[in-house]
């Protein structure tokens, strides 16, 4: 059977639409089949998208030194979704610089075949180091420590919806002549833990993720002290609700190429959603979290020493090498302005260096 005669058959069971974030959900996480889930090479030029980490290893390093303070008292790190594991290398390398190590380095890692690759780019770069790894199906309880998700938020199964007569409708995927299409719900949406712009242009589209925030309240549940790390590319209300953005944020990833076409090459690409960061901040107070620090990608790694990392480069070819990857992390044109930061704390009174330059916790 086919991912997409699975998705089909769903429709067909669900009285012939399902949700976007359902679609979304079989697309990207059908064991063997779906994007996450198939085993094949996404991260990386061999991929379809590159992320920060893969970046330069000056990005892990940083997040090294944010997580420093927090658990040098004996706490662990938490990581979601690691990828090849290439951040989590890069953090234990530099925390072991530090002489900072966590207790534990826990990655909670729902496929098979990515677990593999993070212990194999973990056993290839800290052999010394791969018996404080451990691998988790689910999350642990009574954490205590920091936890990192770098472009997980975004990768979470979203809702869309759509502005019609002066109102919200949710749009859910149905099947006709073998294709998927849009099909608007006849019942407006509601949802109170995510405010909707209250005029628009007719036909105005957007997303909201409920998933990610029934996740940041559960994250709360589970944790019993410490810093969640937040990084992703997404925006504030404001941004994300303008009046110009008509068509939302979907945006699908097929060999470093973008559209906005969920129906095409389905398991094969990726599928995100811009984040809110707005949304997620009031959840995160909603459940009890202080929200310790928002800003820029660029402003967060400029708080942290990135620039420094290159002053201490001696060899001067390596030090070329740096500052291009650099300029990919920091400058508005690449990654810098479009991926935030979002820190959120639990009992946890240590001040966070990566907002010493810019907190813009009040634009949220």
């Amino acid at each position: 059977m086919t991912l997409k005669d699975i998705i089909a058959q769903s429709i067909r069971d669900n009285n012939g639409a399902i949700g976007f974030d359902a679609f979304m959900d079989l697309a990207l996480y059908t064991p063997a089949l779906g994007y996450y889930r198939r085993g094949e090479t996404i991260f990386g030029e061999q991929g379809d998208f590159i992320t920060a980490p893969e970046t330069s290893d000056l990005f892990g390093y940083c997040m090294a030194k944010q997580c420093e303070p927090i658990i040098s008292g004996g706490g662990n790190i938490l990581e979601f979704g690691a990828g090849t594991g290439i951040l989590a290398a890069q953090i234990l390398f530099e925390l072991a610089r530090l002489d900072s190590l966590p207790r534990q380095y826990y990655i909670l890692e729902l496929s098979g075949q990515l677990q593999q690759k993070q212990k194999e780019t973990i056993s290839r770069v800290l052999p010394e180091l791969i018996e404080r790894v451990e691998w988790l199906s689910e999350l642990p309880s009574d954490f205590s420590g920091v936890v990192i998700a770098n472009e997980v938020l975004d990768a979470m199964p979203a809702k869309r919806v759509c502005y019609r007569k002066g109102e919200f409708f949710e749009l859910t995927v149905a099947i006709e002549q073998d294709s998927f299409q849009w099909r608007a719900q006849d019942k407006p949406f509601n949802s109170p833990l995510t405010p909707l712009p209250s005029v628009c242009v007719e036909g105005y589209t957007t997303e909201v993720n409920q998933q990610a925030l029934a996740w940041i309240d559960s994250l709360y549940q589970t944790m019993k002290d410490g810093l969640v790390l937040l990084v992703d590319y997404g925006m504030a209300r404001s941004e994300y609700h303008h009046e110009q953005r008509t068509e939302g944020t979907l945006r699908c990833y097929y060999q470093h190429k973008a559209s906005d076409n969920p129906f095409e090459n389905i398991g094969q690409q990726d599928i995100t959603t811009s984040v809110n960061f707005s949304d997620v901040a009031e959840q995160a107070l909603d459940s009890g979290f202080t929200i310790a620090g928002y800003c820029t990608q660029a402003m967060f790694l400029i708080s942290l020493g990135i620039d420094q990392y290159l002053l201490d480069e001696k060899d001067l070819e390596r030090r070329s090498i740096l500052a291009q990857q650099v300029k990919q992390l920091v400058l508005p044109s690449a990654m810098g302005e479009s991926f935030k930061v979002l820190a959120l704390t639990k009992k946890q009174p240590v001040k966070l260096d990566g907002f010493k330059e810019q907190n813009l916790v009040n634009k949220l």
